[in-house]
């Protein structure tokens, strides 16, 4: 009998074991399903509609708000520009306007012109200077009845006070048509000049428009005022001769771009942007480089940066074929034909080839006249 017990207490018959088995299993995956269904809810909470609008609506007011602080800054960089030139015009007091005592006020101008040059480019300047560039008297006429100030652009050396400043200090001495920029020259640096030049030009004249000439190219200096005056009520308008050149990755050529992965796959093109032989740029626009310049990107292309520091912008591109005229015979037929372009250059030389001795038969060929920028309507 107690052998009995033992072995009924210790064996489960096999039907009573094979009914107790899928129970269990059941309960078993009941409470498992419970358990996950349970941390799913926690870990993957089921959002409202109306608050997937609200968080949308609410990204999109702080990206509007973001644009409106970027666009203030350049309104009010430009407004303090404007009261500065009515203080100038007796219209008010400096206090109050956070102007400094002794501070000169900003001259209200029409245009702004930038001679970009190197301390070895004496020869080319005096050849622009007879020719289309106004000297002496003529010059400060020029600025002071028609509104358009022209300057040769450059920096420093590397070495304070070397020999290559002091001949420049000379020149200004004798000409005093420089407008000398905190810079160091150099030919891979030209995209940080076009940055200062516009800063530093802000800073002294309030124009409606800033232009960036090389010194080999041909200017008529009255049909350039003429062409930007008929975009002076836009608020950001980019001028020039656009383009979109190929990106070149090969070291072995003389407009590489170091970062042409930034473009895409290789054999990709740049975005349009104006030839840096000459373009021109509205007050906003100079502004805002001048506000952001410490964080505007450097391409090795000059023409390339300037038509990326403003591609994610407002603003109007505006190409102006009158301002990519070649040479004689094509400046000259235009100009007999009655449309007298406003600058010429060769391409092959990305400026008038052997400029210093070319330039003056350019004049004679394709200027608009001496006194053409006298009776300029702007």
């Amino acid at each position: 009998m107690c052998g009995m017990l033992f072995t009924t207490r210790l064996w489960e018959p096999p039907e009573l074991k094979s009914m107790m088995l899928p129970k269990h299993r059941e309960h078993h995956e009941q409470k498992l399903e419970m358990v996950s269904e349970d941390t799913a809810s926690k870990k993957q909470p089921v959002l409202d509609k109306d608050v997937m609008d609200g968080v949308y609506k609410t990204h999109e007011a702080i990206r509007s708000l973001d644009k409106q602080v970027s666009m203030l800054q350049m309104e009010l960089a430009a407004a303090r520009s404007t009261r500065e030139t009515r203080i100038s015009d007796g219209a008010g007091s400096t206090e109050g306007w956070g102007i400094s005592a002794g501070e000169p006020p900003k001259k209200k101008v029409f245009m702004v012109i930038g001679i970009n040059t190197a301390f070895s480019s004496r020869k080319r300047r005096d050849s622009v200077r007879d020719t289309w560039m106004p000297q002496g008297e003529q010059l400060l006429r020029l600025e002071r009845e028609k509104g358009i100030v022209i300057r040769f652009t450059i920096g420093h050396s590397a070495t304070s006070n070397s020999i290559l400043d002091r001949a420049i200090d000379a020149e200004e001495a004798q000409y005093k048509d420089f407008l000398r920029l905190e810079h160091v020259e150099g030919y891979h640096e030209l995209s940080a000049k076009t940055k200062i030049f516009f800063s530093t030009a802000v800073t002294k004249w309030d124009a409606d428009f800033y232009v960036k000439v090389d010194d080999d190219v041909h200017v008529n200096l009255g049909v350039l005022a003429a062409t930007l005056a008929r975009h002076r009520s836009k608020p950001r308008v980019y001028i020039g001769c656009m383009k979109s050149g190929p990106v070149l990755s090969r070291k072995d050529v003389k407009y590489h771009e170091p970062e042409f992965w930034k473009f895409g796959e290789e054999g990709n093109q740049y975005f349009r942007h104006a030839t840096g032989q000459i373009y021109a740029i509205s007050k906003d626009l100079a502004t805002y480089i001048s506000i952001n310049q410490p964080i505007l990107h450097k391409y090795a292309n000059e023409d390339v940066s300037l038509g990326a520091w403003v591609i994610g912008l407002e603003v109007e591109h505006v190409d102006e074929r009158s301002m990519c005229c070649g040479t004689p015979p094509d400046c000259e037929w235009k100009a007999q034909a009655g449309n007298i372009c406003a600058a010429s250059f060769d391409w092959s030389c990305s400026g008038i080839c052997k400029s210093v001795e070319k330039i003056k038969y350019v004049h004679s060929k394709c200027g608009e006249g001496d006194g053409a920028v006298w009776s300029a309507m702007l």
